[in-house]
């Protein structure tokens, strides 16, 4: 098949090597250099896809990552790759590329039937319609899930691999046009280290397209002498193909780079995208701008496209996407799409400008040509189905929102638009910096750097190249210079670049039209979502008046192009509705990943595994050395328990519950999570969060508390020590940590923010080792002696602060077993080394150390809870017997107290915290079992209760049982039944909870 838009001369493309390719099952040719949307443009091939909610036929519109509308199903199989744009995807021999959306094909959809019922399906309409009747909402999601979506997921493993590599540098620049190559030149000539990384195939950004003259000379030929003299530096490197997804804090970004994407469906040999986590001293934003279209009525029709876009085509790939053109502007650069079809020998209708004047250099050179120039005019309206064959033109008054005269007709079958430039500031939003609207640039441009970042070019509204270029040296040198390089000879050698004249942009966002916007034909904002201007403002009537709830309702700004082209245009109808500034509506931000990322990327080589951390205490390898078995517990490895040769798991925890309760056993207990908390305000913050009080506790002392949720259920418990008055740390269960840090935060953040309060997990800075037993006081003064030990100098919960193996750390007096204990915190560095001195020292007293299996047995004796596992959300402190934790002061209040007050808080028959001895001491009772008071009841059974916490106690010499039982605290003595799936019934008997040491004495020797 003939390349019918294709010219016979220019481009940046390799007309030697022709490659074939396939879309939607037919068979096309192109050229190396092409993108795929290039090559469809050059085949003549206008419906690239379908619109998200009215299945419009929709074309090519940009060309590059800004497309909505070309995104198609690339490869096949095994290797097939969703939601791929056909605009950054690289032509290569054999690919196969389908669309995404219409069906039975894109051309013939049946689905676009029911889009011409647009009116039927506003905004949130689906909210609307299909509530009723409720039974029928499966049925409805199947359809709508059926209809919505883009492309399909493989289903079969990724056969490529992939890696991700960790780099350091000192300068990191972030696109790689004219003002990123000047930084990154700039900055490299003064011995910094330098990535620089864009995500288009070449270096170069809009010279590429452009060549205006630098030095007197090609641009081409400084772009190739520049980028040839960074290639070689060994300071730099330089990332064509890479985009750069995501900005985290502490300027950590990653970058994906397309290795083999371009050279086939599948890598022949190495990885196909390689991940680039980047940590670098000073950050340089060049990204850039993108052309914003125009809103008029039926924008969307194939055929409509960037004004920029369309002279890139013709320019870099040399491809006239049509035959008669008619451009629509609010500005100078508009200009060119005009300039180059004229110069391809292509009909140009005319130049539809919005302004009353321009007397800038692309203008005149307009003119010269001969084209047709309307100034006070803009295209309102264009008509067409699969392809535009013509263009309403209108003059509007110099506000842009009136036609003021006839509206004449036009026979075209390409329209370019554009609307201006709006600033490429994702990434700068990443860093929680919000942008700020610029009336000077007609966009909003980055706001307060919050990091070390820096801005240049287009990305600030510089679009001139000289700007760009002089700027771009300029800031690379101070980038350079913050990172500890001197400016160096550079500075001296800037390119001569002649400024170009140009008249003032227009502000136009919404094209007017003889019709209202309710009824006009759609005027789209947002082509990849299918939100128009009368969904904007009918948002805005039904009481959407944050930008942020206007996304959210109309879907605007969502998607893969996450708003580019649409963005602003959506801000600005939003703001004129609700008869507010742009700058008083403000903007949505973004996050990342600025472009749709393959998780094969971030995941690299770890392929195949469950993508989860793991963590690891300072003592782990010991534990893996002496032989432990580990269990996960909030991302940590924990050791289990610790067999011997020949020992079953019970007989390994008899044992080391029998050598802890007679004399000394050591656990690793680093885990438990630890939040430090700072400020005048601190006791009166943990008087707000715990349920006894705090104010009292006296410095070198501890208390145990218990968190709650506001319905007054058990959320966390934990012993919280006193540093010194305004100084705490809280410590909290390994799995609830990161819950508890963020639930403290949310309070303090959004309800008490006058509370002067400081948190920090401080979980990873310490070890933690327990010691519980009769020798364990033997064992500790063997190895610190700048602590008094002696029991009325060191009492039951209290803490001190001394030396442990010659190590500075705190000793606390705290039992979760019952025993004689101490928890001894050491910097984490130095865990390893005072848990082997620990060791040691116990050696004569031959010390067992046990994991978290022989620790539940322990408390379990003792009666004491494990939130998560005894608790469920469901229960109260006064549910677990726990009443003594709660404070009494009528004044005292705490996050869940009122939930006290509520009925069904306060009715008799609530599950009660209780103990269980089975009838058979030596049958233990599975956990989660459900009590049932008889047994011979027809199923469904009236379940009382269950199981929480069931193990065999050596101690004891028997099973026991934690449970939670309605009433369960007045039936003591009662039998219980617990029928189980393999028909057996265990009979047990209600008890106290407490099985050994009932007055605690053993912990108080």
């Amino acid at each position: 098949m003939s390349q019918k838009n294709r010219l016979a001369q220019g481009g940046r493309i390799d007309r030697n090597k022709a490659l074939n390719f396939s879309f939607a099952g037919q068979h096309y040719k192109g050229y190396e250099g092409d993108t795929l949307a290039s090559a469809l443009l050059a085949n003549g091939v206008d419906v690239v896809g379908r619109s998200f909610k009215y299945s419009r036929a929709r074309g090519i519109t940009g060309h590059g990552s800004e497309e909505p509308n070309g995104v198609v199903q690339l490869g096949t199989g095994d290797t097939t790759v969703p939601n791929v744009r056909a605009t950054q995807q690289e032509l290569y021999s054999g690919l196969v590329s389908n669309p995404v959306a219409g069906w039975p094909n894109v051309n013939f959809d049946l689905m676009s039937y029911l889009g011409k019922a647009g009116a039927l399906m506003p905004p949130g309409f689906y909210y609307k319609t299909f509530m009723y009747p409720q039974k029928l909402w499966m049925t409805y999601e199947h359809f709508i899930r059926k209809a919505a979506g883009l492309g399909k997921a493989p289903t079969a493993p990724d056969p490529d691999t992939y890696d991700k590599f960790n780099q350091h540098c000192d300068v990191m620049v972030v696109g790689g046009g004219p003002a990123g190559l000047s930084a990154a030149y700039a900055a490299a000539k003064t011995g910094a280290r330098v990535i620089i990384a864009d995500e288009q195939s070449e270096m170069g950004g809009h010279l590429l397209t452009f060549d205006q003259p630098i030095n007197g000379g090609s641009a081409s030929l400084w772009l190739a002498e520049i980028v040839a003299e960074l290639e070689a530096m060994e300071n730099v490197k330089v990332l064509p193909k890479t985009t750069v997804m995501g900005y985290f804090d502490h300027n950590f970004l990653v970058a994906i780079e397309r290795r083999t994407d371009h050279l086939g469906e599948r890598a022949v040999s190495g990885t196909r995208q390689r991940s680039h986590r980047i940590r670098a001293k000073q950050v340089i934003l060049a990204a850039g701008a993108q052309e914003r279209p125009l809103v008029f009525a039926n924008n969307d029709v194939p055929g409509v496209m960037l004004a920029s876009s369309v002279a890139t085509y013709i320019k870099r790939y040399a491809v006239v996407p049509g035959h008669s053109l008619i451009v629509s502007t609010a500005n100078d650069s508009g200009y060119l799409a005009a300039i180059e079809w004229s110069k391809a020998g292509c009909h140009v209708v005319g130049i539809a400008d919005s302004r009353t004047h321009s007397d800038g250099a692309l203008v005149a050179e307009a003119k010269a040509l001969g084209i047709n120039v309307w100034f006070g005019h803009a295209v309102t309206e264009v008509k067409g189905g699969r392809r535009v064959y013509s263009a309403s033109v209108a003059p509007i008054n110099e506000q842009g929102d009136k036609v003021t005269g006839d509206v004449k007709q036009y026979d075209c079958d390409t329209v370019a638009t554009s609307g201006g430039w709006s600033p490429v500031v994702h990434l700068s939003c990443h860093t929680g910096s919000r942008p700020t609207w610029s009336e000077e640039v007609i966009g909003f441009v980055p706001g307060k750097a919050l990091q070390a970042q820096h801005c240049v070019g287009s990305i600030l509204g510089d679009h001139q190249l000289v700007d760009c270029i002089d700027h771009g040296f300029d800031v690379g040198a101070k980038a350079a210079s913050a990172a500890g390089f001197g400016q160096g000879e550079v500075l001296a050698n800037k390119p001569s670049v002649e400024r170009i004249t140009e008249g003032k942009a227009q502000a136009l966002f919404l094209v007017p039209h003889k019709k209202p916007v309710s009824r006009a034909p759609k005027q789209f904002v947002d082509l990849q979502n299918d939100v128009t201007a009368a969904g904007i403002e009918l948002a805005t009537r039904e009481g959407f008046e944050s930008i942020e709830h206007v996304k959210r309702y109309t879907a605007m700004g969502f998607g893969t192009d996450q708003g580019k082209l649409g963005n602003v245009n959506g801000m600005a109808i939003a703001a004129r509705s609700l008869s507010k500034s742009i700058e008083e509506t403000g903007t949505t931000i973004f996050r990342p990943s600025y472009t749709p990322s393959t998780f094969g990327a971030l995941a690299g080589r770890d392929a195949e595994s469950l993508f989860d951390p793991e963590r690891y205490t300072a003592m782990h390898q010991w534990h893996v050395e002496n032989g432990a078995l580990f269990e996960d517990v909030g991302q940590w490895k924990r050791p289990w328990y610790y067999p011997k040769p020949g020992e079953t798991m019970q007989e390994s925890l008899n044992r080391e519950c029998l050598a802890t309760r007679n004399s000394v056993g050591i656990l690793d207990a680093s885990t438990l999570g630890k939040i430090d908390i700072q400020g005048k305000d601190a006791r009166e913050f943990l008087n707000r969060v715990y349920t006894n009080a705090w104010s009292k506790l006296a410095v070198g002392k501890c208390r145990y508390g218990l968190m709650l949720k506001e319905d007054g259920m058990i959320m966390d418990d934990g012993v919280t020590s006193c540093l010194a008055d305004d100084h705490f740390i809280l410590t909290t269960t390994t799995g609830g940590a990161a819950n508890v840090l963020e639930w403290l935060e949310l309070w303090h953040q959004t309800e008490w923010p006058e509370l002067d309060v400081f948190m920090t997990s401080v979980t990873d800075h310490w070890s933690t080792m327990t010691i519980s037993g009769p020798n364990a006081r033997k064992v500790l003064a063997k190895v610190c002696d700048d602590i008094d030990l002696d029991k009325d100098a060191f009492k039951f919960m209290d803490w001190r602060e001394g030396t442990i193996a010659g190590v500075k750390g705190r000793v606390f007096r705290i039992s979760f077993t019952g025993e004689l204990s101490y928890e001894i915190n050491v910097p984490a560095n130095d865990g390893l080394f005072v848990w082997e001195a620990v060791m040691a020292a116990g050696k004569e007293f031959d010390i067992t150390p046990y994991g978290t299996e022989t620790m539940h047995v322990l408390r379990a004796e003792k009666g004491f809870i494990i939130v998560g596992q005894d608790t469920d959300g469901s229960v109260t402190p006064y549910d677990m017997d726990m009443g003594w934790c709660v404070g009494k002061n009528k004044e005292f209040s705490f996050i869940g107290k009122r939930s006290f007050d509520r009925p069904d808080t306060k009715k008799p028959a609530r599950k009660q915290y209780v103990g269980l001895k089975t009838k058979n001491p030596d049958e233990v009772l599975p956990e989660g079992a459900q009590a049932v008071w008889d047994p011979e009841q027809a199923i469904p059974m009236t379940m009382v209760g269950h199981v929480t916490s069931s193990y065999y106690s050596a101690v004891v010499g028997r099973s026991i049982a934690l449970a939670v039982i309605k009433e369960g605290q007045s039936h003591k003595g009662d039998t219980v039944y617990f029928p189980l799936a393999d028909g057996r019934v265990i009979e047990a008997e209600i008890c106290d909870y407490v099985f050994y040491d009932p007055k605690g004495e053993r912990q108080n020797v």
